[in-house]
């Protein structure tokens, strides 16, 4: 299936929050006009009712046989929304999920088992075009079928197939949540720059541009981040006498980041029961 096919056939997003809108600006910045997808949200935003005079379906009719639906509901909300596109189980359409916690076998027992399905877990960075995005089908979903999920994903980010959905709780743990981690991290470099007699807005551009810069070099480097930090670090010097503490195997990020790492992965082994 190519895009050619999605915009002959139409895209239908189900759900069109700050991940749902996110993605339709890439897909619409790579070419796809608005006439070609429909929208299903109770709240659309400005710029959705803006699209809307523009050609895009908002809360209308659905075509009877689209290409894909993208599935972008809070899990909350989908024991009421998904029920509504049942009729299109079974057939030519994927759904392409992007809502965490549902698993593949609660679609399968709304949209029936022979409907190709796509789980996949993006982060919040798609927002700004550099997200990463871990997808896996069901039995139904063909290979055909990945290549245009990684197509659609690839929109806000990077992509990665997993070997299997048992994966997932993992992903999530790691990069689904992961981006809230490194928030938290400038937050508290920023802070322990304050206690050391920084201005506040000092230590926060400070804080923000280290982790921004550090993050673009680990991800263009030859060398891995181990190596990186081996490069950045004299010995006996400022650094070392910080990772000394931030390396306690007992105390610092070794521990605590294995620790938070198993608490998302066991809540999200909970919320998909």
């Amino acid at each position: 299936m190519s895009l050619e096919t999605v915009s002959r056939r139409g895209l239908v997003l189900l759900g069109c929050g700050k991940m749902g809108s996110a993605m339709l600006a890439g897909w619409l910045g790579r070419g796809l006009a608005p006439e070609a997808v429909w929208v299903l949200d109770p709240h659309p935003s400005d710029w959705l009712q803006g699209l809307a005079e523009k050609g895009l379906h908002l809360n209308a009719d659905l075509p009877d046989d689209p290409a894909i639906v993208l599935v972008a509901v809070k899990p909350q909300m989908m024991a009421e929304a998904l029920p509504r596109l049942a009729p299109l189980g079974n057939g030519a359409t994927l759904f392409l999920s992007v809502a965490a916690g549902t698993p593949i076998a609660f679609y399968e027992k709304t949209l029936g088992d022979r409907t190709p399905i796509i789980r996949a877990m993006p982060n919040t960075p798609a927002a700004v075009g550099r997200g990463i995005t871990a997808l896996t089908g069901n039995a139904r979903a063909s290979d055909t079928d990945l290549d245009l999920a990684e197509t659609l994903l690839a929109a806000v980010g990077q992509t990665v197939r997993l070997e299997g959905e048992h994966q997932m709780d993992a992903v999530t743990a790691v990069s689904g949540s992961g981006p809230a981690y490194v928030f938290h991290l400038i937050e508290t470099l920023a802070a322990a720059g304050e206690a050391e007699g920084l201005p506040a807005e000092l230590a926060m551009t400070l804080a923000k541009a280290t982790v921004a810069g550090a993050g673009h070099l680990a991800m263009e480097a030859e060398e891995g981040p181990a190596q990186l930090r081996v490069n950045v670090t004299s010995p006996g010097g400022t650094t070392a006498a910080a990772l000394k503490v931030l390396m306690d195997p007992d105390s610092g990020f070794p521990a605590l980041l294995k620790k938070a790492v198993k608490a998302a992965a066991d809540r999200s082994r909970e919320l998909a029961q």
